[in-house]
């Protein structure tokens, strides 16, 4: 059964994507991975599959299972950009060279075992590259069917304004969850303005907004989230402690939290596409459930009102990234 479709830019996709980060050992290990069946339960949903060249084997896994369908029947999202991410100590390296996006690309679709990606994000703006020379070498691919979309990914206002200058901009993707609402004040409205696509990765507060998460003590010794600022001693209990609200909503509609989460983002606007990741199919059958569920107002309201404690980023600096302007 086909989830209920919606537009990003001009992209037609499924109301609900997956994340495929979950295909990575970020949140621990991957030893009960089933990438087949949940890319090939999404595909038959209508679902976009979300990844990037840096998710561990995502890329790979995903080619193969895609295999089994029709390209047409497939929505790939990827990104590239992240040479290596953040860590207590270590700044992260981002290249958007145009060299760098053509090397990229060639790589992406090899491992993806395809022609062409869909919907082709910077993963995170470079720094020290304008914006203007990584978007025009993005949009090159496009025009040689490599690519058919563009996106960014938490970049900030200025940057999309200056990207969308070059070649039209089809989403932005920024977290965005009943934890995560800094989005709301100045990105949203400006991909509004410019007609772009709101795509919300980690809309389950990285597993706390399912309900399922309790205790500190379930993180493997190789989870990011034991080091990230929602997570630690001293502000896990007080986050903790919002879920009650959406258990509680989610009793009166007969749903599970993560599916209210989801509907919460889901009623924040038609051009709002969130990508919870899992590795199991009936989590993924959980998820698209979302899309059935109708908040009242007054349900909505209280969903508004929650607050998180920690910020929501190991590194403050690797969010809403400006790039130096073009020389003259």
């Amino acid at each position: 059964m086909m989830i209920p479709a919606r537009t990003l830019g001009g992209l037609s996709v499924g109301a609900i994507g997956l994340g495929c980060m979950s295909f990575a050992p970020v949140y621990g290990g991957v030893d009960d991975l089933d990438p087949t069946s949940v890319v090939l339960s999404a595909v038959d949903h209508g679902v976009m599959l979300d990844t990037a060249d840096g998710y561990g084997d995502s890329e790979v896994l995903i080619g193969e299972a895609i295999r089994a369908r029709p390209r047409d029947q497939v929505v790939i999202a990827s990104k590239f950009g992240i040479v290596s991410g953040p860590r207590p100590g270590r700044p992260a390296v981002v290249n958007g060279t145009p060299e760098y996006v053509r090397a990229s690309v060639k790589r992406s679709l090899q491992r993806l075992r395809t022609d062409y990606i869909d919907l082709y994000y910077q993963h995170r703006a470079d720094e020290n590259v304008p914006i203007e020379e990584t978007v025009g070498a993005m949009a090159e691919l496009v025009s040689s069917g490599e690519v058919r979309f563009l996106g960014l990914s938490e970049a900030s206002v200025d940057t999309i304004r200056r990207a969308a200058s070059v070649h039209p901009i089809a989403a932005v993707q920024s977290e965005w969850s009943l934890w995560s609402r800094d989005i709301e004040r100045a990105v949203v409205p400006a991909c509004r303005e410019l007609g772009i696509g709101l795509v919300a990765f980690s809309p389950l507060g990285r597993g706390m907004l399912t309900g399922t998460v309790t205790s500190r003590e379930q993180f493997g010794e190789h989870d990011l989230r034991r080091i990230h600022p929602r997570f630690t001693a001293e502000t896990f209990p007080a986050n903790l402690a919002t879920v009650d609200v959406v258990r509680d909503i989610a009793s009166r509609h007969d749903a599970t939290p993560g599916q209210v989460a989801l509907a919460w983002l889901l009623a924040k606007g038609a051009d709002v596409v969130p990508i919870p990741g899992t590795k199991h199919v009936h989590y993924l059958e959980d998820n698209l459930g979302a899309a059935g569920i109708e908040l009242s107002e007054a349900d909505l309201g209280r969903l508004d009102a929650l607050t998180a404690s920690g910020d929501r980023a190991i590194d403050p600096t690797f969010i809403y990234r400006t790039t130096p302007p073009m020389p003259r």
